[in-house]
């Protein structure tokens, strides 16, 4: 039975709750989705900074309080159970991957909520370009590169970008409906060739599932809100929560609110 993604985002949000586990892109379309990053209070403001310094890669949405799993970009949510699957980091090593960290959750924690590219899919669609992830029912590629983000604290790690391919005659149109959306990663970071991002092989991403193109696409990349995990493996905080690459949060604000005119 092919699985049909909620339009709804309370309804995607309860599905992820009740523990499925699947990349949330294409669910609750028009909505805006984030990426998750929790730490310690201690490292709150080197995160915070991060953030601040690395705006492209970490457009800060929502910060919580210590202790609170609540978001003002969806009120009723739950950020321990309502994402489709988490990351717990220790020591900057991944120790598990699961569906649900209410009980790891603590009162000293912070919650960062992060713009994601996921959130401009919708318009892309809008304009007439392709998304070949969504109709491929895969998560997107995405990669570490060559370039490193500016340090913060004790925090410092290289860029990660997502990468869309997109047929050659819509990669201007790709460029001007996603420059409209900074808080969302905003316009593409490079088009092209891979190897000038250091990427050796697009059949091979280091996060998310590989993509396949159709004749005539190019592929095209930007700024992607795994980029503080690579942070995280970087430079190993005691202990962490992420979203999994590709299983986002899924808020109640429309993708407008975030869009330029």
């Amino acid at each position: 039975m092919t699985l049909v993604p909620a339009a709804d985002p309370a309804a995607a949000r309860a599905s992820f709750r009740a523990g499925l586990a699947v990349p949330s892109s294409g669910w609750a379309p028009g909505r805006t989705q984030a990426n998750l990053v929790v730490l310690p209070r201690d490292w709150a403001w080197d995160m915070l900074l991060f953030g601040q310094r690395n705006p492209q890669p970490v457009p800060l949405l929502d910060v919580t309080d210590a202790g609170s799993y609540r978001t003002v970009l969806a009120p009723d949510a739950d950020l321990r159970t309502d994402l489709p699957r988490y990351r717990v980091w220790r020591d900057g090593a991944l120790v598990d991957e699961p569906t649900d960290v209410a009980d790891l959750w603590t009162d000293d924690l912070v919650a960062f909520l992060i713009g994601c590219s996921f959130s401009f899919e919708t318009a892309l669609l809008d304009a007439g370009v392709p998304v070949r992830n969504i109709e491929q029912g895969r998560n997107v590629s995405m990669y570490r590169t060559n370039r490193e983000c500016r340090p913060a604290g004790r925090l410092s790690g290289p860029l990660v970008v997502s990468m869309r391919p997109v047929p050659g005659h819509l990669v201007a149109t790709a460029v001007q409906v996603t420059a409209r959306m900074p808080a969302v990663h905003g316009a593409p970071v490079h088009v092209g060739s891979p190897a000038a991002l250091g990427i050796a092989d697009l059949a091979r991403p280091d996060f998310g599932d590989a993509v396949e193109f159709a004749d005539g696409d190019v592929p095209v990349f930007w700024a992607c809100g795994v980029t503080p995990q690579a942070a995280l493996m970087a430079s190993r905080p005691p202990f962490a929560i992420t979203h999994a690459p590709g299983h986002m949060f899924v808020t109640d604000v429309p993708d407008a609110v975030y869009r330029q005119p």
